[in-house]
């Protein structure tokens, strides 16, 4: 089991859980949690439902992705309120938790996989 787990934080459910089975695809060792949607089904971030994501995690260190601004500031309030080492990357969200967790799967180190993932950065 990797010291890194993954966090997706997503504003649609199906988005969420799409990516955590296509994850598990390739890092079944890996400890991915998700958050996506609110409570009623509708489109959009919650805080509870991203802290209950983070605590649910059983790795103590978290390389997070986010698709859109308000899943951003949810993990960031999150990363405030959490003992936990949280890492927030702005890539693509498939492609980037993808090429994480594959590495992560791999052993690849924390420096490795921030320094591939740095290539993807874009503004959201």
């Amino acid at each position: 089991m990797s010291d890194y787990g993954i966090v997706i934080a997503s504003h649609s459910k199906e988005i969420a859980s799409g990516i955590y089975q296509l994850l598990q695809e390739v890092a079944r060792d890996v400890s991915i949690t998700i958050a996506g949607g609110l409570d009623d089904g509708s489109i959009g971030t919650s805080f509870e439902a991203i802290m209950t994501a983070v605590e649910a995690n059983t790795a103590d260190k978290l390389l997070t992705f986010f698709d859109l601004g308000s899943a951003r500031m949810n993990l960031e309030m999150v990363a405030e309120m959490t003992t936990k080492e949280m890492t927030l990357f702005s890539v693509p969200v498939v492609e980037g938790s993808y090429t994480a967790a594959a590495l992560l799967q791999a052993g690849a180190s924390f420096e490795a996989i921030e320094e591939q993932l740095n290539q993807m950065t874009m503004e959201k």
